[in-house]
């Protein structure tokens, strides 16, 4: 079985190709190897998944119908794991025809791949920023989410609105994963524990947002990338959406720690592993940022057997010994070099 796994030099993709290969599968990245954070720690990524036989990548913007067309002309895959998109809520606010290419147009495309070759399952990638500013904890799949507040939130819904409907038309196993703040090894360098970590371990100050009266669900890359593959080879054949007269082959789920962090707690968590101190410089609220993701996990435990659990003391020891050891090194001008050989 091949599976297509878009996005695969990045923060997840990485990990999730890794492990479908270590499954016996046989994985095609694609992936555009953007600038939005240092496209050195994406080619490292992807060094390592290049070395196995059973991969192989090629160059692609998922923005670019030519492309994609092409690859799902020349390939067959059983499944499709959709990672490749804008990332960032911040972001958004300074570049959102970004999000409209990538997380639209892009996730467009990639439906119309799948609908070419009738796809035997697309999981995708969703956001909990879905849930936007609800007070109602911890969040559910049941839960309105008709309120985005950032646009890169909003596009995240829209793909859960146009999956759902390319589902009911085409009869296209589809299932939409909401991500509650993934964090681990190899992580995006736009993430607030990145930045936490190389700011301390650079002494340097960091900001705290909304003076950390804030909570998060952190969820550990390995719960993430095991809830993934419990539900690749168990497509939905029945639609979850409330009404009852939908024939869609459509199902939604929350992956997340379901222990929300308060900010300030998991800045000592930081420390700690450190054996630093922070100084912090407290900011307000910043636009887009909501004060709470809690994910009820209730389905994924139901179908697929699986909870995420991994204690945040563990994921952040484990982040913060790859961080030491990744930026202790010289720079990697192999991969550097490199990036003129991905096609």
């Amino acid at each position: 079985m091949t599976i297509l796994v878009t996005g695969a030099a990045g923060f997840v993709g990485f990990f999730v190709s890794k492990r479908l290969l270590e499954l016996g599968f046989s994985v095609c990245g694609i992936d555009n190897i953007n600038s939005y954070y240092d496209p050195r720690l994406k080619l490292d990524r992807l060094n390592q998944l290049i070395a196995q036989p059973q991969f192989t990548f090629r160059k692609i913007d998922i923005s670019d119908k030519t492309n994609v067309d092409q690859l799902f002309a020349e390939n067959e895959f059983q499944a499709v794991v959709h990672l490749a998109a804008q990332a960032g809520v911040r972001y958004s606010l300074e570049n959102p025809t970004a999000y409209s290419d990538s997380n639209l147009s892009g996730f467009l495309n990639i439906l119309e791949g799948c609908r070419a070759q009738e796809t035997e399952h697309l999981v995708f990638a969703s956001s909990s920023s879905v849930y936007g500013s609800n007070r109602k904890v911890p969040f559910s799949v049941e839960d309105s989410v008709d309120r985005p507040v950032s646009l890169y939130a909003a596009t995240k819904k829209a793909n859960e609105l146009i999956a759902h409907a390319y589902s009911q038309l085409y009869q296209i196993p589809m299932t939409g994963l909401r991500f509650f703040t993934v964090y681990g090894p190899w992580g995006r360098p736009d993430m607030a524990y990145f930045k936490f970590v190389n700011a301390i371990a650079n002494t340097r100050p960091i900001e705290v947002y909304n003076h950390g009266k804030m909570k998060r669900d952190f969820t550990y890359i390995d719960d993430i990338v095991e809830g993934i593959v419990r539900i690749l080879p168990q497509p939905p054949t029945t639609s979850s959406s409330p009404d009852s007269n939908s024939s869609a082959l459509y199902k939604i789920y929350n992956i997340g720690n379901h222990q929300p962090v308060e900010l300030l707690k998991f800045i000592e968590i930081i420390e700690d592993k450190l054996g630093m101190t922070a100084k912090k410089i407290m900011k307000p609220m910043q636009p887009g940022d909501v004060p709470t993701t809690y994910a009820d996990v209730n389905d994924l435990i139901n179908d697929v057997g699986f909870c995420p659990n991994t204690p945040l003391e563990v994921g952040i020891q484990k982040f913060v010994e790859w961080y030491l050891a990744y930026y202790a090194c010289p720079a990697k001008a192999p991969a550097q070099a490199a990036v003129a050989s991905y096609t």
